[in-house]
């Protein structure tokens, strides 16, 4: 989950999300305050679009619905048992090995127009490094925690935007910011006295990964997304690979099919999904569906894994600091929504 017309306007579900609108078979475009989609032509050209019927409507939320459930089983292979004879100390970076090479099989379908030039060396660097802290927070605390953490990334690019790039804040990006704050602080008062630390960190190091690769992708916007997305994941795969090779660890051929699942459908098939569904439903809207994913994700471990002798229920303060940044992304993004449904109606009148 690149194009952002500001850094306000912030896909959390995956980098895809916050890039594919731009650019490939989509442009999005400004009218004043609302976002809209424009189909492209395969010389470039732009043809006007239609206006969406209500089954397009519905497929629309039911493919970026799909790719959120999709997203969510990120935990169920992370904390699958099936890994624990993995030493947990590299566990992450071996998963984060398999799953970006499985995805670029699939994502290699997407690339119309690959382009390699020295800015993209940043990019896949950090975009490498946030795998490596997202996963490994999700193999060395409670699921829950690991991916609220991350989802604290639109505050952190709401800051450097506004700090270093002089980006004019909205009321709701403050909403975001607080309850980013108070939900990290809440979680924080629990995890540091615990046995996770570490993982906690790695958390929140993860967030931070994330919003930095998405400023960085701002100013690709002339770059074909799926292309990027694409080469991130090979670059990952590539950066990990001697680490696997250094390992004492072959992955079963149960293993194997674990991986490949991991990487195709965790990964690789919802950037379809989500790319198709924002053919026929706004911006903000699929933004909204995605938002299932961070719920989603402690169902999956608890429905799978709660038999699991390393299994972790998340605490009250976990649930309540998960809660209060829920919140604020919820604002944030119903903000959002709000005004391009205005936008739309006065559009319609006049």
């Amino acid at each position: 989950m690149i194009a952002l017309e500001s850094a306000h306007f912030f896909y959390p579900a995956t980098l895809f999300a916050a890039a594919h609108l731009s650019v490939g078979d989509l442009v999005r475009f400004a009218d004043g305050s609302e976002f809209g989609f424009r189909k492209v032509q395969s010389t470039g050209s732009v043809v006007a679009s239609d206006h969406p019927t209500k089954l397009n409507l519905w497929k629309g939320r039911l493919l970026a619905l799909g790719a959120a459930v999709l997203w969510s089983t990120s935990g169920f292979f992370a904390k699958a048992p099936i890994f624990e004879n993995w030493p947990s100390e590299n566990r992450g970076l071996l998963l984060a090995f398999w799953r970006a090479a499985f995805a670029s099989i699939i994502l290699v379908t997407l690339v119309r127009r690959p382009r390699l030039t020295w800015k993209l060396i940043p990019m896949v660097l950090v975009f490498a490094l946030m795998n490596w802290t997202f996963l490994t927070a999700l193999v060395q605390c409670e699921s829950t925690v690991a991916i609220w953490l991350q989802y604290t990334s639109p505050a952190w690019v709401f800051l450097i935007s506004w700090k270093f790039f002089k980006d004019v804040p909205k009321q709701a990006d403050w909403w975001l910011l607080a309850s980013a704050v108070v939900g990290l602080a809440v979680i924080f008062s629990a995890e540091l006295g615990g046995t996770s630390v570490r993982g906690t960190f790695y958390g929140l190091g993860s967030g931070f990964c994330f919003a930095a690769v998405v400023i960085l992708l701002r100013y690709l916007r002339d770059y074909d997304a799926a292309w990027l997305i694409f080469l991130n994941h090979l670059i990952t795969a590539c950066l990990f690979a001697p680490i696997y090779l250094r390992s004492e660890f072959s992955p079963t051929s149960t293993q194997y099919v674990y991986l490949a699942i991991f990487g195709i459908f965790q990964m690789g098939l919802p950037y379809v999904l989500f790319a198709k569904s924002v053919q026929y439903i706004s911006s903000h809207e699929a933004s909204g569906i995605t938002l299932l994913e961070p719920l989603l994700v402690p169902v999956w471990v608890y429905v799978a894994w709660h038999g699991s002798p390393e299994y972790q229920f998340p605490t009250w303060t976990t649930l309540l600091g998960a809660a209060v940044i829920f919140s604020g992304l919820a604002i944030r993004y119903g903000f959002d929504w709000y005004h391009a449904s205005v936008s739309r109606l006065d559009r319609k009148d006049s």
